[in-house]
């Protein structure tokens, strides 16, 4: 249901901010808060991070987010945003929007106690007549718990508004979205429609138990994609083919397949997790993400396997270039690629780490990389590395097919400067394959990665 935009309300005439973010420092809380900001709110961010902090109260953004900079510079000078250490300010707003991480444990259990206890701590700082809007990914039932925790015989007003952005991207996502709103009393339902619709185009309105499955269900679909494709890539490299290939002839004209994605690590915060808490949530009988956790959380393993079959890693030098867990970020949380190196030293490689936008101590630039390596993996489609030209006697495990040259288990055609759209390979020359081998080939082919292989 789209909703008219709704005037703020009136309730607590005497708040002063119009909302209060916790966790408002984080990936989700920060460009939540300065998109409200930049649209006249008064917003607080409140967090424990002091570094980010004032890094923040200086108008510097702590991490990667296209289009934030500018923004928060400009509601910063215009005095609608502020930062906050001290939780008492959280009783000094209107609504207060909850962005705190939900994580599972060591067996993948969700930690839903320790959210709750949170709660129990900071009850006495709020008051009912405040509209309190979770945004973190929840357990099922999680809210329903939560209000059955503050109920004292006073009517609190608890709303469930998923975030649904991609990081790196939330300041555009944030205005081109839909908004999942539910509530659990009329009240809260209708003003936190009314507060979303300040940023959104639309705003949807559900139950609350529809709203938290939209965010699993939402999360383990792309999950489960992104696990099939990296089985289809196992499978395809198994048998001697190149996936991007088999990828583009699948999808070339063909509508059905056009949401096919490309094989690479499917990681970072928010995806294995949350189809785990849909498991936990099941019963254990959602043995689809089960599936599509081993797919996923194996495809290191299957590199590292296959290597051996063709190296002693002992006597091995491999790079792996990108270390953040997605593309043109600085976000290293869960990333594979910190999983694929740990694989290969065990195994007595040793392994040289590089990265185009994440700093660290223990990475190298990726020139010295390319010197020092006998085998390069690029784990991370960083912009950067498309159309990187990798010399001829090292071998080159391209999980998304955008990088050229390089040695080739299997040949490969590669990605072009659009990044979307693949080439197919032009009449490959005698010399590289058998005169019996023919090819047919798209009106639309582009200039091909010259082709190399050890078989």
């Amino acid at each position: 249901m789209i909703v008219e935009i709704k005037p703020m309300p009136k309730k607590i005439s005497k708040a002063s901010y119009d909302l209060v973010i916790i966790g408002g420092l984080g990936h989700v809380g920060l460009p939540l808060g300065i998109t409200f900001a930049e649209k006249g709110l008064n917003v607080c961010l409140y967090d424990i991070d002091k570094n980010k902090g004032e890094m923040v109260r200086k108008g510097k953004m702590p991490f990667i987010e296209y289009g934030a900079q500018e923004i928060l510079e400009k509601v910063l000078r215009k005095q609608r945003l502020s930062v906050s250490f001290d939780i008492k300010d959280i009783s000094k707003a209107k609504y207060v929007i909850v962005t705190l991480g939900t994580p599972v444990d060591e067996h993948l259990t969700p930690q839903t106690r320790a959210f709750l206890e949170f709660f129990v701590s900071i009850k006495k700082y709020l008051s009912p007549n405040q509209i309190i809007i979770i945004r973190s990914t929840v357990y099922p039932n999680t809210c329903k718990q939560l209000l059955r925790m503050f109920e004292n015989g006073k009517q609190w007003h608890i709303a469930y508004c998923p975030e649904r952005i991609t990081e790196g991207y939330a300041i555009s996502e944030l205005k081109e979205l839909p908004q999942i709103v539910a509530g659990l009393s009329e009240y809260a339902l209708e003003r936190a429609s009314a507060l979303f619709s300040v940023i959104a185009p639309m705003v949807i309105k559900t139950s609350m138990g529809e709203a938290e499955l939209v965010k699993l269900f939402s999360n383990a679909w792309r999950y489960i994609q992104f696990a099939l494709a990296n089985q289809f890539y196992m499978i395809s490299h198994k048998f001697g083919v190149d996936y991007e290939r088999v990828r583009w002839a699948m999808k070339e004209g063909y509508k059905r397949a056009a949401n096919l994605p490309s094989a690479g690590f499917a990681a970072g915060p928010c995806l294995l997790k949350d189809t785990m808490q849909l498991v936990a949530f099941d019963g254990n009988n959602f043995l689809l993400g089960h599936a599509a956790m081993m797919v996923n959380e194996g495809l290191p393993n299957f590199i590292v396997e296959e290597l051996k079959r063709r190296y002693d890693l002992t006597k091995t030098r491999v790079g792996i270039l990108g270390m953040t867990f997605k593309a043109d970020i600085d976000d290293i949380r869960d990333s594979l690629s910190y999983k694929l190196g740990k694989i290969l030293r065990f195994n007595g490689a040793t392994v040289y780490y590089s990265d185009e936008f994440a700093e660290n101590l223990d990475f190298v630039p990726k020139e010295k990389l390319v010197q020092s390596s006998d085998v390069i993996i690029v784990a991370v489609p960083h912009s950067n590395y498309k159309g990187m030209v990798l010399p001829e006697n090292i071998e080159v495990v391209d999980l998304w097919g955008i990088v050229r040259g390089g040695k080739r288990k299997i040949p490969q055609g590669y990605i072009s400067q659009e990044y979307k759209t693949i080439n197919p390979l032009i009449e490959p020359s005698k010399e590289q394959y058998p005169e019996n081998v023919s090819f047919q080939h798209s009106v639309k082919a582009g200039r091909p990665a010259k082709l190399t292989g050890n078989e």
